[in-house]
Formats: structure tokens, C-alpha cells, sequence
């Protein structure tokens, strides 16, 4: 690491004060962090790794990738129902990361932390020979017994999806190849739109506390909503049929996909949007979350019998998908 600054200089200068908001961060001063979740409450917690060129773009704004890292990993917990509490990073730098560098990314954080209702509590850093790679682990709570699963889902249910599906991959594709915009006849304020999809994903935190004890099943899209929802299916023993023209699409992918495969948008990955499944008997407390907390909430299916996801056209065909969505392996 360039810049002449040690692991602990480089953690007091960048990231403790990060941990300022949180008492149980001890200031990053020991070994670990000290977290009290509170009577009558459980504590969730979820860890991803985030590798560049991999899940963010090389040589990106630093505020940017602070903004994805962070906000995707707050995704899992707004998947469960659970408030936000404390995240801890461990940081993987090259050579090539600098003061300037840290700096911004440190600011990122501090701008994404109290967007979000959450707050550093510790982590590591550590030098690799590359990629620049992160592990951010999140803490959240839930009244006891109220965390959403994936297992809950029963065939009549109706499966739902907040926001919109297949925003971030559209602004993947456009960053990578500007010139995209002209031949989906988007316009500039749309492909920045879709740009800020792909890098600052929003945690549907609010909706989803509303829906604890009543959605059956949940999880967050971040391989692609088919692969996904294919999780719930699998825990779940149940199939999903999913309505090809109810899909959520915003107004630039309205345009996009006249040019591509809805399939494309349905496995893409990277949405943080969540897909729930809820007995259409709740099917208005729907309505009420997404008043409430001003995030569109779609019904696009039901639960039924049998495995697996379809999706069916307006003529009752069911759509071809080839690969379901992102993988790794």
C-alpha cells in the first residue's frame, strides 16, 4: 500500500470515525465489537463478498463502490424484515489505493450509513496483489420470531416483487458500451437512471418491516428474479408461475427491452428489489407497505403446485429463459 500510512493509522484516520454512531464499536480500539440486540429481539445477521470486476466496475468512483457494497449488503436484511444496526468491513487494498482513494471511499460510507440507519462496528484490512475486494458483514434486528424466511410460501399464494426488475443490469450493459443508449432510444436523464440503479441500489427496508408476520416467504433479487425466486420454490416445495405482462418495468427498460429479451431483464441480477410470496387473503396489507413507504409493490404470480419457475405470456406460453440468472460456478 502506497501513501507511507500503517493498518491502524490508515483505520483511525478513514474508518473510526464511522463507528462514532455506534457505542458498541468501541471505537475500533479492540478486537471485536460488542452488540446488544434488546429484550424480545433476534439478531440477523448476513455477509457478502464484493470483488472487483466482478461485482463492481475496476477503476469506479470510490463513493460509488462504497454506495454499492454497502447497500446490497443492507439488502439481506431488509429481505428478513430486520431494522438495520451495525456492519463490519473487511478491506482487501492493492497497491494502488491511495490517500485520495481511502478519503473518498470513506466519505461514500459515511453518506450511504446515514441514508441507511446503520453504523461501522469493526472489520480488517489487509494488503492483496489483487483484485481490490471487500467482505462487509451486516447486523439487524427483528422481534423475536418475526424474521421473513424463504420456506413459508403455500401454493395459492401470490408472489410479489417491489420497484422495478432489470434496471441495474440495463445501466451495467450501458456503462460498459455508452453507445447502447442511441439504439434503445433512452435518453441521457434515463441512462444516468439506470446507471444509479446498477450502483446505488436501495435496500427495501420500510416495506419490508411492515410485511414482517405477514409476507409467507421472502428474499432479495440480486442474481436475477427467476434464479431467485427459484430459492423460495426449493425450500418451499412449491412452483411459481409468474405473468410475463405483469413484470414491473420502468420507463427506460420499457424502452430497452424493445430491443431485447424480457428474459434478459427476468436473470439479470444486481435489482436489490425484494420477491415475496403472501396469502391473497393479506394481499391489501400490500397496498397499505407500499403507500406507506412510497415503494411500488407488484403482484406478478402465485405459488403453485409442482417446482421450479415459469413464465408465461400474454397467449399462456410458457417463455423461454435459458440460463436463470447470475452464477458464480
Amino acid at each position: 500500500m502506497s501513501g507511507g500510512e500503517g493498518e491502524f493509522d490508515r483505520i483511525a484516520r478513514y474508518f473510526a470515525p464511522l463507528a462514532a454512531g455506534f457505542p458498541g464499536a468501541l471505537g475500533l480500539t479492540d478486537d471485536a465489537a460488542l452488540l446488544d440486540p434488546g429484550p424480545g429481539r433476534q439478531l440477523v445477521v448476513s455477509t457478502d463478498a464484493q470483488i472487483e470486476g466482478v461485482h463492481f466496475l475496476p477503476a469506479a468512483d470510490p463513493a460509488l463502490v462504497a454506495a454499492k457494497i454497502l447497500r446490497s449488503s443492507v439488502s439481506d436484511l431488509a429481505a428478513m424484515g430486520a431494522d438495520p444496526l451495525a456492519y463490519t468491513l473487511a478491506t482487501f487494498w492493492t497497491a494502488a489505493i491511495e490517500s485520495a482513494w481511502l478519503a473518498r471511499f470513506s466519505q461514500g460510507l459515511a453518506v450511504e450509513q446515514a441514508a441507511l440507519g446503520i453504523a461501522l462496528a469493526g472489520g480488517d484490512t489487509v494488503k492483496t496483489p489483487g483484485p481490490l475486494s471487500f467482505s462487509v458483514t451486516v447486523f439487524g434486528t427483528v422481534p423475536t420470531g418475526a424474521a421473513l424466511r424463504r420456506n413459508g410460501a403455500q401454493v395459492g399464494d401470490l408472489v410479489a416483487v417491489t420497484g422495478t426488475i432489470g434496471d441495474a443490469l440495463l445501466g451495467l450493459r450501458l456503462l460498459r458500451e455508452p453507445d447502447l443508449a442511441a439504439d434503445w432510444g433512452v435518453s441521457d436523464t434515463e441512462a444516468a437512471f439506470l446507471a444509479a440503479r446498477y450502483w446505488r441500489p436501495s435496500p427495501r427496508l420500510a416495506p419490508m418491516a411492515a410485511l414482517r408476520g405477514v409476507a409467507s416467504a421472502a428474499l432479495d433479487i440480486s442474481d436475477g428474479l427467476i434464479a431467485d425466486l427459484g430459492h423460495i420454490t426449493a425450500t418451499s416445495g412449491v412452483g411459481i408461475a409468474l405473468d410475463a405482462a405483469a413484470i414491473p418495468l420502468s420507463p427506460a427498460a420499457q424502452k430497452a427491452v424493445r430491443r431485447l429479451a424480457l428474459a434478459d431483464l427476468l436473470t439479470g441480477g444486481d435489482d436489490y428489489e425484494i420477491a415475496l410470496t403472501i396469502s391473497p387473503k393479506k394481499a391489501a396489507i400490500l397496498d397499505e407497505a407500499a403507500r406507506a413507504s412510497g415503494v411500488p409493490i407488484t403482484i406478478v404470480g402465485r405459488c403453485v403446485a409442482g417446482s421450479g419457475v415459469r413464465v408465461y405470456d400474454g397467449a399462456g406460453q410458457v417463455l423461454p429463459l435459458g440460463q436463470t440468472g447470475f452464477r458464480h460456478f
